[in-house]
């Protein structure tokens, strides 16, 4: 292969409202008006803030900014928390065929993953079968946190869902932690945005303590985990977590040294952190090999393009190119050879398989 690809590790994509089913809208879960104007829930709507959550004009952007190929994450809007079971599965099973879909009908375009729901392992287990035995399908889609069966809120590292890292560890999967839902379970009130700023940072940070405390990495070799959002909290307070371990091993019984887990293959984490100094901090304490190029596409939070932030899709790499901060050999690997690493491990059969299905 002569040119390097450019593959986006963290994207999003919103169903047309025509493909959305009906039940979704009466039962109050998911659904975008007729005019594609905004994403909703029963007391719930956001403003599609650009054309490309769409496929047709995804398509179009990714064509704009020369990306190859994209990871289309599920909607964090349908993780199921708090619905009745039959409604969750319904619409679990509705954004998993989507993606499905999505992937099949564009597969030089798209590698898309699936969601289950933790708080049901059993049933979790089943759709995970499901999913890459009928569709083919190799990431899971996670939450950093999720709702059990009794209404209380719990990491996705508890060890109570090991059947599911199991099962992942089986089947050679990636898995992508994302949060959602912070307002939900963090008593604050929801203003200034402030579950997206600073406590969706705090979530993964909660998630990546309880995978590295139970040595998941080590556990299930094959499971490939990647933080979204670079898991931000957790680099500035690796230092903190070493420190409490060490003072306080009687906390810690049984538990695995958050020194173990600092640059494991088996853990990565996306480039979308905003700035040099925090790109620069994820890789002093991980390597660069461990960090994969993510946009967060099309959301405002993500790496999209904006005269007011000065702002385009892979401006971070080429920021810290300028400044030194990585190499053209790191920046192309965190564009390619790490997404590529993190999807399919160290089956270099399937590495091939998805070079050649991005190239055809």
């Amino acid at each position: 292969m002569t040119r390097k690809l450019r593959i986006n590790g963290h994207s999003h994509l919103l169903p047309y409202p025509e493909e959305i089913p009906d039940f979704m809208q009466e039962k109050g879960i998911f659904w975008v008006d007729k005019d594609r104007k905004f994403m909703l829930q029963k007391d719930w709507s956001r403003p599609v803030t650009d054309s490309s959550f769409f496929l047709d004009e995804k398509l179009e952007w990714m064509a704009r900014y020369h990306i190859d190929h994209a990871v289309v994450l599920n909607l964090s809007q349908l993780y199921g928390n708090g619905l009745r079971v039959e409604e969750m599965k319904q619409a679990l099973r509705f954004q998993n065929d989507f993606n499905a879909r999505i992937q099949h009908e564009n597969p030089s375009k798209f590698t898309c993953g699936f969601v289950v729901h933790p708080g049901f392992v059993k049933g979790a287990c089943w759709e995970m079968e499901r999913c890459v035995e009928t569709h083919g399908m190799q990431l899971l889609c996670l939450p950093t946190h999720y709702m059990d069966t009794i209404g209380t809120w719990r990491c996705i590292f508890d060890e109570e869902n090991e059947p599911i890292f199991e099962l992942a560890n089986k089947y050679n999967l990636a898995v992508e932690i994302h949060p959602y839902d912070g307002e939900k379970f963090i008593k604050l009130e929801n203003t200034s945005w402030r579950f997206h700023l600073i406590w969706m940072l705090a979530q993964c940070a909660d998630a990546y303590h309880f995978l590295t405390l139970n040595g998941y990495q080590e556990k299930y070799p094959n499971m490939r985990t990647c933080f979204a959002h670079g898991g931000q909290l957790a680099q500035i307070n690796l230092g903190r977590r070493i420190q409490g371990f060490d003072g306080r091993p009687d906390l810690f019984e049984g538990k695995h040294h958050p020194r173990k887990a600092v640059g494991h293959k088996n853990i990565f984490f996306d480039t979308l952190v905003h700035d040099t100094g925090g790109l620069q901090l994820l890789i002093k304490n991980h390597g660069s090999k461990q960090v994969l190029m993510g946009l967060d596409d099309p959301y405002p939070l993500g790496e999209m393009e904006s005269t007011k932030q000065s702002s385009y899709p892979g401006k971070i790499l080429d920021l810290a190119m300028e400044q030194n901060l990585i190499t053209e050999v790191e920046r192309d690997a965190i564009w390619q050879d790490n997404v590529i690493q993190w999807l399919c491990g160290d089956d270099e059969t399937a590495k091939l398989k998805l070079i050649n299905r991005i190239l055809s």
